[in-house]
């Protein structure tokens, strides 16, 4: 029987800080007309966005790149697709689209959210144009307020590619936005969202929320507090929470000071004693965290059956090495609507 190799495991599943500026995007659409089939702009992206998506990100924030984000897109709503996100205690994004009531008409809008170093922050995007051609897909989301001179997120599809890339203005320091960050993503699984599109009749055109009032007396759609926010993570339906508790086995000497990963999967990665390789596309969260913490909860995430794995970095490089300790158990837990579980999982093998 061929031995399981933890170390291959770890070299595919970790977040390195790599520059991916060298690949290329597609040339961004001026201004192109709306091709969707509704009144409302933008919203044949619904239908393309639910999928784990994957791929480098390159960025001019202090996070730099880094070499895989993975993104778990579900319906959460009729009208609504979200997405959450962690990379550390620190840092974490919610992104949801949904369909809203805003200045008279129903709107797509874009809710990109959450902690960058700790400092919270939301905004607020409005779907202003949309095309569709020769199998491509392009959709421009501008601040709902102050519009693309304060900022944009283009979003391009490509058959099973999607690109994101923002534009900031740097809190209006600026006359024109500049490049603020990209995503290279292929899609990797889009069968466990299954569910959630039949349950909702997913999408729809009725509006999730009621904007009519929301941005009175406000100058622009960026919040910093959860008091002004008027759609905080705490009033998305349909998501729960799973607090996932780790221990090493005995005899494995711990520092405290040394992370741990946690990686979450919607299929099992090990077979007998080897690493199913195929099923690293059912990757759909994670995070890093301090070995002294002993546990994370993932907050906002969609109901499933998910499996849970975690690695002891050891000697701090962000990738496998030998002495590194990582668990080698299908641990399975499942979660409800608007529900909470609990997982643990033990790390139990040194690697070579």
């Amino acid at each position: 029987m061929k031995r399981f190799r933890p170390y291959k495991f770890i070299l595919v599943i970790l977040i390195c800080t790599v520059c991916f500026s060298c690949r290329k995007d597609p040339p961004p659409v001026q201004n192109p007309p709306d091709t969707d089939s509704t009144e409302i702009v933008g919203y044949s992206i619904l239908a393309k966005l639910p999928g784990i998506w994957n791929g480098p990100v390159s960025s001019s924030t202090a996070l730099g790149g880094y070499a895989e984000w993975i993104v778990d897109f579900r319906p959460i709503s009729s009208g609504q697709v979200s997405a959450k996100n962690e990379l550390d205690e620190l840092n974490d994004i919610f992104m949801s689209f949904f369909v809203a009531r805003y200045n008279g008409k129903n709107q797509l809008i874009f809710r990109n959210g959450g902690g960058f170093n700790g400092q919270k922050r939301v905004s607020y995007f409005r779907a202003d144009s949309s095309a569709e051609a020769g199998g491509q897909a392009y959709y421009r989301f501008v601040e709902l307020i102050k519009g693309k001179n304060r900022a944009y997120t283009e979003v391009i599809f490509r058959q099973d590619s999607l690109i994101l890339k923002t534009y900031t203005n740097k809190y209006n320091q600026l006359a024109e936005p500049v490049y603020h960050m990209g995503w290279n993503a292929k899609l990797q699984d889009n069968v466990d969202t299954q569910d959630a599109l039949n349950a909702f009749q997913y999408p729809k055109t009725d509006p999730v929320k009621d904007f009519s009032t929301s941005f009175s007396g406000v100058d622009e759609a960026v919040f910093y507090s959860l008091l002004s926010d008027p759609y905080p993570e705490t009033e998305q339906p349909h998501l729960g929470q799973t607090l996932v508790q780790f221990t090493f086995a005995q005899g494995f000497a711990v520092d405290n000071a040394k992370k741990v990963f946690i990686i979450i999967t919607t299929q099992p990665l090990i077979s007998g004693f080897n690493l199913n390789q195929a099923n690293m596309k059912y990757r759909s969260r994670y995070v890093r965290i301090g070995a002294s913490a002993g546990s994370f909860t993932f907050n906002y995430m969609h109901p499933d059956t998910y499996y849970v794995y975690a690695l002891y970095d050891k000697d701090g490089n962000n990738t496998f090495s030998s002495g590194d300790y990582v668990s080698t158990q299908n641990t399975s837990f499942s979660l409800a609507s608007e529900a909470s579980s609990t997982a643990n999982v033990q790390m139990n093998f040194v690697i070579p």
